[in-house]
């Protein structure tokens, strides 16, 4: 191993082993063309994890250990003071990459200066199924459009960045749980250029444990917050937060994990605040369970529409290896 690192892999994780040890972890040591370290950050895991992970023997792997756990932003930030890479990248313990995911991204970057990077991504069930693919945005115009929603797909497992540019931004803003890492994509697209690798490299994992499903605390002060702070930006690009938009994605949240009647209001609240009035008829089917929902689509043969830009392309190779 080199002296200095091309890249710092840094996962957080708290109890969620199964996980961890057949998606990100071998997704993460399987890189290949790159010298890179991997920091699991244990977040105060009762399940053994830190122990597991000693117990493989493996030297690209270090583990940072909280007794207690501090919250995923604080994570991520303890993986970037440990990082010794020149670049860092993010990944959730339960999503997937591509062996040439950090090596395409290094090389866009690098062609293009840029201080940061991401790549197309796929939708995964619950068994890593292949359902979809994401394009990567374009780099020309990701400013300002992040100034509007997060167009940066698959969460925290895409972005790879200069870590001297990460630690000067002061990483991951820690008063965030849900949009830690759209707030840091906007930073980091306002200091510099963004470069893209448009090969589908990153499996987005939509399973029942997911945060978003998981955390019921209210999300809307976060985009209160993320609106204040970078308003002087958006004013600037002519731009303003999507708040409708937002609202549905935390009504669709609350429909999957199964909170009918919080989706519901959510999508009604979204309606009267926004002039959505789109937002009327989701809230009425959000009281049908999905499933009466889809086979009813499925009988009338309508298909399922979503505002997601999808790109027509067949499975990647790549991600039968993490089928479970």
């Amino acid at each position: 191993m080199t002296e200095r690192l091309d890249v710092s892999v840094v996962i957080p994780t708290r109890s969620r082993w199964h996980l961890l040890s057949t998606a990100a972890l071998p997704a993460a040591l399987a890189q290949v063309d790159v010298d890179h370290e991997v920091i699991v950050v244990d977040d105060g895991s009762d399940d053994g994890t830190s122990e597991r992970l000693e117990a493989l023997g493996e030297s690209r792997v270090r583990v940072v250990r909280h007794e207690e756990s501090r919250g995923v932003a604080a994570a991520r930030n303890a993986g970037i003071a440990a990082a010794r890479g020149r670049w860092v990248s993010f990944l959730d313990d339960d999503d997937v990459w591509s062996p040439g995911k950090l090596r395409a991204q290094l090389d866009a970057a690098e062609t293009s200066a840029a201080v940061f990077a991401y790549a197309a991504g796929a939708g995964l069930d619950a068994s890593r199924r292949y359902l979809f693919a994401v394009p990567a945005p374009d780099p020309g115009t990701v400013a300002s459009r992040l100034l509007r929603w997060n167009v940066i797909w698959c969460g925290c497992s895409n972005v790879v960045a200069r870590t001297d540019v990460v630690r000067e931004l002061g990483g991951f803003d820690g008063s965030l749980f849900q949009l830690a890492d759209w707030d840091l994509w906007i930073r980091l697209a306002l200091a510099g250029r963004a470069a893209a690798a448009h090969d589908v490299l990153v499996g987005y994992v939509m399973h029942d444990e997911s945060m978003l499903l998981t955390d019921r605390r209210d999300v809307f002060p976060e985009l209160e917050h993320l609106a204040a702070k970078h308003r002087e930006a958006a004013d600037a690009y002519g731009v303003s937060l999507d708040e409708a938009l937002f609202s549905r994605w935390v009504a669709r949240g609350h429909r999957r994990a199964g909170r009918r009647s919080a989706a519901a209001r959510t999508y009604l609240r979204g309606a009267v605040k926004h002039r959505d009035l789109g937002a009327v008829p989701r809230a009425l089917s959000a009281l049908v369970p999905e499933r009466v929902v889809d086979a009813a689509r499925r009988a009338a043969r309508v298909e399922h529409r979503s505002s997601l830009r999808k790109l027509d392309v067949p499975e990647p190779e790549w991600i039968a290896r993490f089928r479970t």
